[in-house]
């Protein structure tokens, strides 16, 4: 105990002398708003398409990546990855590859992490935070679709199903992509967090389209716009 109390004086000393010097980061926070906030205003109507960095191009979720996006594309919206390999390669792909406007929101990181080749050269942002780059990803898409990921598809997922569950955004179309990578989540999902611990609402499972058809994901988005008369619009 009297150890602890010699060392609780420097302790409190050494975090004071770091939350200091931390308050100064508020303005490298504030610039990565404003860079990206200045460029998303001028893109246009875009799509978010999340998934994993580590899908190779051989397996069949980035082709059904690519395919998606280009169909995308040629309906008229921007697609938005986070910019690096796998299935944000995948997506940017496709709209590359029918012209289409496609963005990177690239993050740096200790690994799997590099700018793809297939984004447009002026719609690339570098982020250092992963919450200002999470905002720039929720405000500016007018829908969102997750292919088989990890668990920062996970967390992107979980947190736009709060954001509408919480009405803190308007509805938008949500589609899950790959029903049998899927499938064992929500399985679990409608078990344990509705029926045995009620901790969501049935309507919830309501929020988001499980398909493995693009067709179907993109009529599913087409209509929330042009059938259910949403405006298209920052999300906040």
């Amino acid at each position: 105990m009297e150890d602890f109390k010699k060392k609780k004086p420097y302790r409190e000393k050494n975090w004071t002398q770091i939350n200091a010097s931390n308050s100064w980061g508020v303005f490298r926070i504030m610039s990565e708003f404003v860079t990206s906030y200045e460029m998303m205003n001028r893109i246009g109507p875009c799509i978010s398409i999340f998934g994993s960095a580590r899908t190779q191009p051989d397996n069949k979720y980035y082709q059904l990546t690519v395919d998606l996006a280009e169909k995308l594309a040629e309906e008229g919206y921007g697609v938005i990855t986070g910019g690096g390999p796998g299935i944000m390669e995948a997506g940017n792909k496709g709209a590359f590859n029918k012209g289409g406007r496609s963005v990177g929101l690239n993050i740096e990181l200790p690994h799997e992490q590099y700018n793809n080749p297939y984004i447009d050269a002026d719609k690339v942002i570098n982020f250092n935070y992963f919450f200002v780059r999470k905002v720039s990803f929720v405000k500016y898409a007018q829908g969102f679709v997750y292919m088989p990921g990890g668990f920062g598809t996970m967390d992107e997922l979980f947190e736009v199903l709060t954001l509408v569950q919480t009405r803190k955004i308007a509805r938008v179309p949500i589609v899950l992509m790959g029903k049998s990578f899927w499938k064992g989540m929500l399985a679990w999902v409608e078990e344990e967090l509705l029926n045995v611990h009620s901790n969501i609402n049935k309507e919830d499972l309501d929020l988001f389209l499980l398909t493995d058809d693009i067709d179907e994901a993109v009529i599913y988005i087409n209509s929330f716009y042009e059938d259910g008369g949403h405006e298209f619009k920052p999300n906040f």
